[in-house]
């Protein structure tokens, strides 16, 4: 039986130039990435003529809105985190082609070149911030693309007719073990007032699918003479845009209130277990929200968890998300309220292993237009 295998392919405007890549998304598993193995298919009237061909991987951080870029100002870096020569080429004797690029090169012939880029350690996942309906231009987020030219020097103006420009994913997905189960208790006392009011919150897991539904067990112990006479429970986007001083942002994702069970009354206790879902559906339209980067044609979702291997590393130019529950205890105008929060883990479950690549003759390409 043979197996297909999609290739993506994008072509430079003039057709002298195509990149070949066997996927898009490359998993950061945090002690390093996927390497990104591709081929670079040279027409015969570059080749003949002798120009320079060159390979870079681009990261790309927008951190502020494109239509208020005014005379000059600029709210984009660019960072060429690597660059090499594709033709003509400098042999390396250490380089060993991937079954992918062994396949095409076999079929594409003598102008087809192989290259491998690795992404450096610790650099931010692709992530994208939503923008209000009545904005346009590029998001503000975290980008990487792949870009092939055709020029003398390395550094000079690039033409847009020999240059090829494709959009990648630096990715993570979800352990594949949940860790321990969130469970918080907060209490608070009342001045010249005995006994005092608990609130515990506990969630049923840790690490959620995005499309899941959040079970949230309260439980209230009220020892004091206070009357609790509402409950409030939230999702919220925690956001960091590390190279601001002051880019701590927090967005309601989802909420619920009820009165159900209450007034709790001094003396009483009160278990309710609440339930709620964090997705894009009901927040469309609200700006700023963090969404998992998306390539054309695809539907959007909310940005996966941030996982980081220690809270100390994180890089300058990259956003960094997580999320949080929150509940709220309402005590009315003279009691004031208690909350109490829970962060809690929320991305994309591993998908089953790519199909291996099989034949040649099997690979249906698609090509990249955008």
């Amino acid at each position: 039986m043979v197996a297909n295998f999609k290739v993506y392919k994008k072509c430079s405007p003039n057709g002298k130039l195509a990149i070949y890549l066997g996927k898009r998304d490359f998993i950061d598993y945090l002690s390093g990435t996927e390497p990104i193995d591709g081929i670079i298919l040279i027409s015969q009237d570059y080749v003949d003529s002798g120009k320079k061909i060159w390979c870079q991987l681009i990261y790309s951080f927008r951190y502020g809105r494109e239509e208020d870029e005014v005379m000059g100002l600029n709210f984009r870096k660019d960072l060429y985190l690597a660059s090499k020569q594709i033709f003509p080429q400098v042999k390396n004797p250490e380089f060993n082609p991937t079954k992918l690029q062994d396949r095409l090169l076999k079929k594409m012939g003598s102008n087809a070149i192989p290259f491998i880029f690795t992404f450096p350690q610790y650099t931010p996942s692709s992530v994208t911030l939503q923008l209000d309906s009545d904005e346009s231009g590029k998001p503000c987020g975290v980008s990487y693309y792949i870009k092939v030219y055709c020029n003398e020097t390395e550094t000079d103006v690039t033409h847009k007719r020999s240059t090829i420009l494709i959009g990648i994913r630096k990715i993570q997905y979800a352990p594949t073990k949940q860790g321990r189960q969130p469970c918080t208790v907060v209490r608070k006392d009342f001045l010249l007032s005995p006994g005092e009011l608990e609130l515990e919150v506990t969630l049923d897991k840790q690490l959620y699918h995005h499309g899941e539904t959040i079970a949230i067990n309260v439980c209230i112990r009220n020892n004091s003479n206070k009357v609790v006479k509402k409950i409030k429970a939230l999702i919220q986007q925690g956001i960091d845009v590390v190279i601001f001083q002051n880019g701590q942002f927090r967005t309601v994702i989802d909420a619920v209130e009820t009165s159900d069970g209450c007034p709790v009354n001094p003396g009483s206790n009160l278990q309710k277990v609440l339930y709620l879902k964090p997705d894009l559906t009901n927040n469309k339209h609200r700006r700023g929200i963090a969404l998992n980067d998306m390539m054309k044609r695809e539907e959007s979702e909310l940005a996966s968890s941030t996982l980081l291997t220690s809270p100390d590393v994180r890089d300058s130019f990259g956003i960094i998300v997580s999320y949080n529950i929150k509940v709220k205890l309402y005590l009315g105008a003279l009691g004031g309220e208690l909350s109490a929060e829970l962060p809690f883990i929320l991305m994309r479950p591993k998908p089953f292993d790519r199909v291996k690549f099989v034949s040649m003759d099997s690979v249906v390409e698609q090509k990249v237009n955008f």
